[in-house]
């Protein structure tokens, strides 16, 4: 079983963001300002001895893939943003393409959505930064000149020598079928045999039915999170020494009831499962949260097993996981200080 765990590149200094949210506005900012907002709420998140690390310094990504490959972790699915050849937080994966030395798998998912102030909860109207476009063959022909030296290295993820490539949203694509046809013209011409094409499948994405589309994946808890929400009344804790208490609704997810509606959802072969950590995005949209109440790194383990196992019986070699580091949504694979490396420990022990 091939576990790939999805990787937010997030945690360096861009200046987008610097110019958006103020300089030095990096994951770790809503991060570090998070508060609880209920009795017993696990938050703010603290990584496991105070490690707030920057992406683009040596050693980072090194440490980060020599964990995950401790674990059995078999390659990370790094965050894609293209805008009509602008990108954003590219510069990790670049990294990891000089540093051969990494031995640690990869491939991409195309975020394919307008770059906008929202994306860290911001209040109000989405305030679109960088729009989204997608163009005819002069642009498809950029994407994928910036993809080829990737696809190139050994290290890339590859089903029966075709680059593996999500996408996020793949119906947003006005013309997705001629530029898919052009991606696999220009990788057969590169020595391949196409490329693999995964559909995020959130809102059942029609577009997974084109005989271009050769697997999806359920990005979990997105797809499942909506039937299962629960709106609850809370009471929030106040600052030190106030006397006053504030009610407000929440939603909540209960973690063991999303997961078992996930492992009753029939799935076939090349429409693979995703397992997921945990889901708390309080740290970017406060009091409008969704958060998942329950998970424990016993539990996790507990469904990421049986996932392998349907998956297998499904005929499918590759699992995702949600996620390795995405800690502004409280879902995180890497070491904490409430649970030290419980998660990992999980996945290695599913694996053996």
């Amino acid at each position: 079983m091939k576990l790939i765990a999805f990787y937010l590149p997030q945690f360096h200094e861009i200046p987008e963001n610097n110019d958006a949210w103020g300089a030095g506005f990096t994951e770790w900012t809503n991060v570090k300002k998070a508060r609880p907002l209920y009795l017993g709420h696990n938050q703010p998140r603290k990584p496991l001895h105070g490690r707030y690390y920057n992406l683009l310094v040596d050693g980072v990504m090194e440490w980060q893939m020599s964990l995950a490959k401790k674990a059995g972790i078999y390659g990370f699915c790094f965050y894609h943003y293209w805008f009509q050849g602008r990108m954003v937080l590219e510069k990790p994966v670049e990294l990891l393409l000089q540093k051969k030395e990494i031995d640690f798998r990869y491939c991409f998912s195309w975020a394919n959505e307008p770059w906008t102030k929202t994306w860290h909860g911001a209040g109000g109207n989405k305030e679109i930064l960088i729009p989204q476009s997608y163009g005819r063959e002069e642009e498809w022909e950029a994407h994928y000149v910036y993809f080829r030296r990737f696809f190139q290295d050994e290290r890339y993820i590859k089903e029966q020598n075709r680059p593996v490539i999500l996408i996020y949203r793949l119906r947003n694509i006005p013309c997705f079928n001629d530029m898919i046809r052009y991606w696999n013209r220009k990788a057969k011409e590169d020595g391949f045999e196409g490329i693999f094409l995964i559909s995020m499948d959130m809102w059942r994405e029609q577009a997974a039915k084109s005989c271009l589309v050769n697997g999806t994946v359920d990005f979990e808890p997105n797809k499942t999170r909506a039937e299962r929400m629960r709106v609850s009344s809370i009471w929030n804790p106040t600052e030190e020494g106030s006397v006053f208490r504030n009610r407000f609704a929440i939603r909540s997810m209960n973690y063991g009831e999303v997961n078992r509606k996930m492992l009753q959802i029939p799935h076939e072969k090349n429409h693979f499962r995703t397992v997921y950590v945990d889901f708390d995005d309080s740290p970017r949209r406060g009091t409008r949260a969704v958060i998942t109440r329950g998970s424990t790194p016993e539990k996790f383990g507990r469904y990421l097993r049986e996932s392998i196992r349907l998956s297998h019986k499904e005929g499918n070699e590759f699992l995702f996981i949600n996620a390795w580091n995405e800690w502004g949504e409280g879902n995180y694979l890497e070491p904490d200080t409430r649970n030290g490396y419980g998660y990992l420990r999980q996945i290695k022990q599913a694996l053996e």
